[in-house]
């Protein structure tokens, strides 16, 4: 009896942490389920069966964190029960067992997803269906994937561009294709930032040269755009959130000229979002930018003192560093 209670207790933490996105703690909890993993595997497929959709959902995540055949199996099934619920609950289940298959190493992962998009393709799907399922399909990058997606473009009526079509651009083009593309002028710059927002999904070694050349299509961007056009500020603060997934990685493999070019598009932003201005543009500042930069951060800070720590911890950072 003792044990029961003590896996109740931890499959409630394991679903609150769940709620608040605390997805190391939800990890950690994973394992405790059971004494062996196959009771662990029980348990998770039990909640499956939870009327409380948040159960559900913190089911998926913890059967994609176990992985397996067997995994693959019941999150496929319980795919096709949640789509069939057609409630907004079942969606938001499905939008977990997405992400779940999309982070599955077995190959029948990709062909689930295929499923689920061309399902979507046939019915009138809003925006966030078409993210939610775009995302997980560039983790199981393949070229098998680019017909399937030509002909889910060719039946969707979605107006133009969204995730499926940043997603076609990453597929079908090699990495010299894809920096000459971010350096087009002539690419709608609403395109250039879809395929950044499905690219930082996981960016892959191979694709990090790549990077410099969207910076550069943010840097020639002016002053003045950057501040009267979204869409600009839009493309600029997804060039920054995508560096800043992976700082350790992407920040330091950038060459002199691209740090210098990212430092002008985060004082760009920072001046054009003020008097609220743009967090990840500071600290990308804090990280690459000079000792004068200091300055400029403070002179720039906000009035919300959690968001005024921001720009004071990014300019601390910088006279520490210089």
């Amino acid at each position: 009896m003792a044990h029961k209670i003590d896996v109740a207790r931890i499959r409630d933490e394991l679903v609150q942490s769940f709620r608040w996105g605390e997805e190391e703690r939800v990890r950690s909890l994973i394992p405790q389920l059971g004494t062996t993993s196959q009771q662990v595997r029980a348990e998770l497929e039990a909640m499956l069966e939870a009327p409380d959709s948040l159960v559900r959902q913190a089911a998926a995540f913890g059967l994609g964190e176990l992985g397996g055949p067997a995994s693959l199996r019941r999150l496929d099934q319980q795919l096709a029960i949640e789509e069939a619920r057609n409630d907004y609950d079942g969606e938001a289940v499905v939008g977990d067992i997405v992400r779940a298959l999309g982070h599955l190493q077995e190959e029948g992962a990709r062909t689930s997803l295929v499923r689920r998009l061309e399902r979507l393709a046939t019915h009138n799907v809003e925006p966030p269906d078409i993210y939610e399922i775009a995302h997980p399909l560039w983790r199981k990058r393949h070229p098998d994937l680019i017909a399937p997606v030509r002909r889910s473009l060719e039946q969707l009526t979605l107006p133009a561009p969204h995730g499926l079509h940043g997603l076609l651009v990453l597929l079908e083009n090699s990495p010299d294709q894809l920096s000459a593309w971010a350096c087009d002028s002539t690419v709608p710059l609403e395109e250039k930032t879809e395929t950044l927002a499905v690219l930082a999904e996981d960016v892959p070694d191979t694709l990090v040269p790549t990077l410099p050349a969207f910076i550069s299509a943010a840097e020639r961007l002016s002053a003045q755009e950057v501040s009267q056009d979204s869409k600009v500020e839009s493309y600029c603060e997804c060039v920054l959130s995508l560096l800043l997934r992976d700082r350790e990685r992407l920040l330091a493999t950038l060459p002199d000229d691209a740090r210098a070019a990212l430092r002008t598009v985060a004082q760009r932003l920072i001046r054009a979002t003020f008097p609220n201005p743009s967090i990840s543009a500071a600290i990308v500042l804090g990280l690459i930018g000079r000792h004068e930069d200091a300055a400029f951060l403070e002179a720039h800070s906000p009035e919300y003192p959690t968001l005024a720590k921001v720009f004071r911890d990014a300019a601390q950072t910088l006279r520490d560093r210089h």
